[in-house]
C-alpha cells in the first residue's frame, strides 16, 4: 500500500481541523510545510457557509502538487457533520471540484447507498473507506482485503487502544495487509502511531493544531523528533514506561541524542497499567531497552534476569536492557543524577541530608548520599517504609514533626507530589524547610511550588531537571555506546519546561 499515498514523507498526513475557513486555510499552509499530504476536516467547519468559503478558496488558489482527503464525517460515524448521507457526499463533490484526489468515507454511509457502493457519485476519484471504534480495538482477520463493489481504494481503521495488545494487533494488521491505514486511538496507542509507517501503514495521521482523537501526536513532532516516516524494522526501538507517561520528557531528551548522533533508533512513550502485560508485548514493538518511571521501579525488580549489583542493593532499576536472548537486565543511573546535581552544590561528605520519601527514586538517592558520605535522614509517609530505608544505608528515620526542630544541609523531595498536573501542590510547608539547599526530584515543572516555597525563605534550589538529564544521559549511553550529545539534550529539555514555564506563569 505505500505506493497508493506515496513514499516516506507522502505518508505521514497533517490533519486539519477549525471551526473557520479561514482558520484552515492557515492549518493548510502550516502542514505542507512539514508534508505535502493533508486531511480536511469539513465536518468540522461550523457552517454550510464556511463549507463553501473554503472550498472556493481551494478551487483558486489551494495548492497544485499536494495530496488532499477530504473529509466530512457525520456524526453517527464519530465526525462533527450533523447532517445525513446525501448531504456528506455533496460536500465530497465539492471537494473533488476544489483539487481533492482522495476522499475519506466512513463505512456507516457506504451501508446507506444504493448497492453499498459509492461508484457513479462524482465524490474525489480514490476514495478511503474508514471505520472508527471509539470504545475498543475489535477483532480483526488476519488481513484486511478491500470490498469488491464498495468501489474504495484504500481502507482505515482507527480503533481504540485499551491494552498495549491491542496496539500489536493493529500493527500486525498494517503488516500483514494492503491498502489499509492502521490508527491506534488514545494514549495507550501512541507508540502504534509511531511505528505504523514502519509496519505498513499507507499513512500516519497527526494534528496540525487541536487533534481532533485521543492520543494524537503534532504533526511536526511525529516527523521532526519521531521521525516516523523514516523509520525501518532495522530501527532500533526505545521507550519509557510508567503510569502516567505523557508527561514524561524523556522521549525529547533521547530522541534529539539520536537526531544529533545519527543514530538509527527511536524512543516511545509506554503508558503501562499491567506490567507483565507489557513485558509480554516487548517482542511485538521490538523494544531493546526502557526507562522505568512510577509506579514500576520496584515492581519491575522480580521480572529481571540480572541485575548490576548497586541497583540490586537499592532495590529499584530506571533503566531495563534487553539482551539478544530476550532476558531483560536491570541497572540504576537515578543515584547518577542525584549526585551529579548535588555535587555542583554542596559538599556531600558529613553532610546532614534528609530525604522525603521511601519509593524507588527515594532509594536510589539515599544510597548515592551514603555512597558520598552523608549522614543520611528518611521521612517517609510510610513510617515502616522510611525505617527500612534508613536502615539499609545506617541513616536515622525521622518523623515529619521534626521537620521543624531539626536543621539539615540538603532536604530532597522524593515524592511525586507537586508534578505536572498537580503543579499547585506542595509536599512539605515552608516551616518545614529548615535547611540550606532544597532539592525537589521532580522537573516537570521545572520550578515546584516545594522550589517556590524554598526560594521565599532565601534557600539555595535545585531542580529535579539537573538529576533528570544526567541519568537520561547516563541511559543514553549506556544503550548506545557512545558519548551523548549532552549539549543538544540538555538544550532541548530547558527550552521546552522554560516554554511551559512561560505559558503556565
Amino acid at each position: 500500500m505505500p505506493g497508493a499515498f506515496g513514499k516516506g514523507i507522502d505518508r505521514l498526513c497533517g490533519v486539519l481541523a477549525a471551526p473557520t475557513a479561514r482558520g484552515l486555510r492557515r492549518l493548510l499552509a502550516l502542514a505542507l510545510r512539514e508534508t505535502p499530504t493533508a486531511e480536511i476536516r469539513l465536518d468540522w467547519l461550523k457552517n454550510d457557509a464556511e463549507r463553501r468559503a473554503f472550498l472556493k478558496w481551494l478551487k483558486v488558489h489551494g495548492p497544485r502538487r499536494a495530496q488532499l482527503i477530504a473529509t466530512c464525517r457525520r456524526r453517527v460515524g464519530g465526525g462533527e457533520f450533523a447532517g445525513d448521507a446525501g448531504e456528506e457526499l455533496y460536500w465530497l463533490m465539492r471537494a473533488k471540484d476544489a483539487g481533492c484526489a482522495w476522499c475519506d468515507l466512513e463505512v456507516e454511509t457506504l451501508r446507506e447507498l444504493p448497492g453499498k457502493s459509492v461508484r457513479g457519485y462524482a465524490v474525489p476519484g480514490k476514495v478511503l473507506l474508514s471505520m472508527h471504534d471509539f470504545r475498543k480495538t475489535p477483532i480483526f482477520p488476519k488481513k484486511l482485503t478491500l470490498p469488491d463493489a464498495g468501489g474504495a481504494n484504500a481502507i482505515k481503521v482507527a480503533a481504540m487502544a485499551r491494552s498495549l495488545a491491542d496496539c500489536a494487533r493493529l500493527l500486525r494488521l498494517a503488516r500483514e495487509s494492503r491498502d489499509v491505514v492502521a490508527v491506534a486511538m488514545g494514549e495507550i496507542g501512541l507508540p502504534a502511531r509511531v511505528l505504523a509507517l514502519r509496519e505498513g501503514s499507507a499513512l500516519a495521521y497527526a494534528p496540525v493544531a487541536a487533534a481532533t482523537a485521543p492520543g494524537q501526536i503534532p504533526l511536526r513532532d511525529l516527523k521532526a523528533l519521531y521521525r516516523a516516516h523514516e523509520l525501518t524494522r532495522a530501527t532500533r526501538v526505545y521507550g519509557v514506561i510508567g503510569n502516567p507517561v505523557g508527561h514524561s520528557l524523556s522521549p525529547l531528551l533521547h530522541n534529539t541524542g539520536y537526531i544529533a548522533a545519527q543514530k538509527d533508533a527511536v524512543y516511545l512513550p509506554f503508558l503501562v497499567e499491567n506490567l507483565k502485560a507489557f513485558l509480554k508485548s516487548l517482542p511485538d514493538f521490538g523494544v531493546r531497552g526502557f526507562s522505568v518511571t512510577l509506579p514500576h521501579k520496584e515492581a519491575i525488580f522480580g521480572d529481571l534476569h540480572a541485575v548490576e549489583p548497586l541497583a540490586e542493593k537499592i532495590g529499584a532499576v530506571n533503566t531495563v536492557t534487553v539482551r539478544k536472548d530476550g532476558s531483560l537486565y536491570g541497572s540504576n543511573t537515578d543515584y547518577v543524577g542525584i549526585l551529579r546535581a548535588l555535587e555542583k552544590k554542596i559538599k556531600l561528605r558529613g553532610a546532614r541530608v534528609v530525604i522525603y520519601g521511601a519509593g524507588g527514586s527515594a532509594r536510589a538517592a539515599a544510597f548515592a548520599l551514603d555512597q558520598a558520605g552523608a549522614q543520611v535522614f528518611v521521612c517517609a509517609r510510610r513510617p515502616e517504609a522510611g525505617r527500612k530505608l534508613a536502615k539499609a544505608v545506617g541513616g536515622e528515620a525521622i518523623n515529619r514533626s521534626a521537620l521543624r526542630s531539626l536543621e539539615f544541609q540538603a532536604l530532597l523531595n522524593a515524592t511525586p507530589i507537586g508534578m505536572f498536573p498537580q503543579e499547585k501542590a506542595s509536599p512539605l510547608a515552608a516551616g518545614e524547610l529548615n535547611c540550606s539547599l532544597v532539592m525537589d526530584l521532580i522537573y516537570r515543572p521545572i520550578r515546584t511550588k516545594l522550589l517556590r516555597l524554598a526560594a521565599s525563605r532565601n534557600i539555595a534550589c535545585v531542580s529535579g531537571v539537573e538529576m533528570f538529564l544526567a541519568q537520561g544521559v547516563a541511559q543514553w549511553e549506556h544503550w548506545m555506546g557512545s558519548k551523548a550529545p549532552e549539549s543538544r539534550m540538555r538544550n532541548a529539555v530547558l527550552r521546552a519546561l522554560k516554554n511551559e514555564e512561560n505559558t503556565r506563569w
